[in-house]
């Protein structure tokens, strides 16, 4: 369990409904309670970290998952936007997407995710994947203070 008194956020770019309901299911059943708030395109994605109109007084998340495959702004572009804003940069960002493209994983990478992990369609093998992304991003990893 984190020691860490805050309750850790996790911001999850996501479109499929199907896959934002098993994510969140798999993320309760974790060790380390967590909010988890959604986006489901990339124009509210960067709206909500840039803080823009109703999402004015939203936390800064501890952790990105961000899919690749988005509708009005791709994640790629998200990823390269959050990478070159100074006050969003130090946000940790996992890719979690159906694609295993080498040239979607190469670019994410140049991008500097930290992370790129596809999905699974086996629903015991996606909950290990978000389980494991939980343990280790939110327990083991020591993240920077998100405090504004």
């Amino acid at each position: 369990m984190a020691t860490d008194a805050k309750l850790k956020t996790i911001f999850l770019v996501e479109d499929n409904r199907g896959d934002i309901r098993l994510i969140q299911e798999a993320l309760k059943s974790t060790a380390t309670p967590c909010d988890v708030t959604i986006a489901r395109d990339g124009v509210e994605a960067m709206a909500y970290l840039k803080r823009q109109g109703e999402f004015g007084l939203a936390p800064v998340p501890d952790l990105i998952l961000l899919d690749l495959n988005l509708p009005k702004k791709d994640g790629r572009e998200v990823l390269a936007e959050i990478k070159a804003s100074e006050a969003l940069k130090h946000i940790p960002i996992i890719v979690l997407t159906t694609s295993r493209n080498e040239e979607d994983i190469c670019k994410s990478y140049d991008l500097h995710v930290n992370c790129y992990i596809s999905k699974s369609r086996n629903l015991a093998q996606l909950f290990k994947i978000v389980q494991g992304i939980e343990a280790f991003w939110l327990e083991t990893a020591t993240l920077p203070s998100t405090d504004p």
